[in-house]
C-alpha cells in the first residue's frame, strides 16, 4: 500500500488553504476578474460628501452596479464618479444621477432615475443631470439657527 509522506500531506493542505484564501478575497472584496457583465457610465457632481468606491448604484431600489472610481476635475470644479452598470440595464442620456443616503446616518449611494426620451448611453458616456449629496450638518445648523 502507498503511504503519503507527511511533507506531501502538509503541502497539499497548504495549497488548499491558499486557494481558499484567494477565493474568499475575490468574493468578499467584490473583485471583478474576467467579467464583462458591466459597462462604465460617468457622472459629474458638485458635491459627493461621504460617497465611497464600491458604493452601490441603484435604480428603482435595485442594485444595478457600483461606484468604481472617484476623481476630481479642478478645471470644471466637479467630482467625477465612474460607475459600473450591468449590461442588461439600458440608460438614456436624460437619466438623473443623485447621491442619496441609506437611512438617517447611513452610507451614501448613487440613485439613478431613468429618463425616457433620450438617446441610449454608450459605455464611457457621461450623465449630465446630477443632484449632489445633501449635507445633513448644514441643514441641521440652518434649522438650529433659524435660517431655514
Amino acid at each position: 500500500m502507498f503511504k503519503i509522506k507527511k511533507e506531501t500531506a502538509v503541502g497539499i493542505f497548504v495549497i488548499m488553504g491558499l486557494l481558499a484564501v484567494v477565493y474568499m478575497s475575490v468574493k468578499l472584496g467584490n473583485v471583478q476578474l474576467f467579467s464583462d457583465k458591466y459597462y462604465v457610465v460617468k457622472a459629474n457632481f458638485t458635491d459627493i460628501s461621504g460617497l465611497k468606491v464600491n458604493a452601490p448604484v441603484q435604480m428603482y431600489g435595485v442594485d444595478i452596479g457600483f461606484v468604481s472610481k472617484i476623481g476630481l476635475n479642478q478645471e470644471k470644479g466637479v467630482a467625477e464618479v465612474s460607475m459600473m452598470v450591468l449590461k442588461e440595464v439600458e440608460l438614456t442620456d436624460d437619466a438623473i444621477a443623485a447621491i442619496k443616503t441609506n437611512g438617517l446616518i447611513g452610507d451614501k449611494y448613487v440613485k439613478i432615475v431613468p429618463g425616457g426620451l433620450g438617446e441610449p448611453v454608450k459605455p464611457g458616456d457621461t450623465l449630465f443631470d446630477t443632484q449632489p449629496a445633501v449635507d445633513l450638518e448644514d441643514l441641521i445648523s440652518k434649522f438650529a439657527f433659524g435660517s431655514v
